[in-house]
């Protein structure tokens, strides 16, 4: 776990595409993104914050991609999915084996990288 709040926990998925790969999760059930409310939109936008400042001064500034993953807008109800935020910096370079297999080679482990991240000291003007 890297940070949370009411609403959501970020955390270090086990199997992490990259080092440092992480996911937002909110607490409550919910299969789309459209179902969030107001108080948890501000809950999110804290909880992205804080993850996205820790990557900048853990790791340096890196590029990174983020998407968020919801059910489509017809399955919007639906019980088999939950929806979340997935952060993905840029901290390695796929070669050979990445590009021929579609499979991702990860070396760190992700309670170190949590760890890590949990430790960085975000400047107090930021926080």
């Amino acid at each position: 776990i890297i940070a949370e709040n009411d609403s959501f926990l970020a955390f270090i998925p086990y199997a992490a595409l990259s080092p440092f790969h992480t996911w937002i999760f909110p607490r409550y059930h919910a299969s789309s993104y459209d179902m969030i409310s107001e108080s948890e939109l501000k809950d999110l936008s804290a909880i992205l914050k804080e993850v996205l400042l820790r990557l900048y001064y853990g790791l340096g500034n890196p590029d990174y991609n983020y998407t968020i993953r919801s059910a489509p807008l017809a399955d919007m109800n639906t019980r088999y999915y939950h929806w979340y935020l997935s952060i993905i910096p840029r901290v390695t370079k796929q070669a050979g084996f990445e590009l021929g297999s579609g499979m991702f080679i990860n070396s760190s482990i992700p309670e170190e990288s949590a760890s890590y991240l949990r430790e960085v000291t975000i400047p107090k003007e930021f926080i």
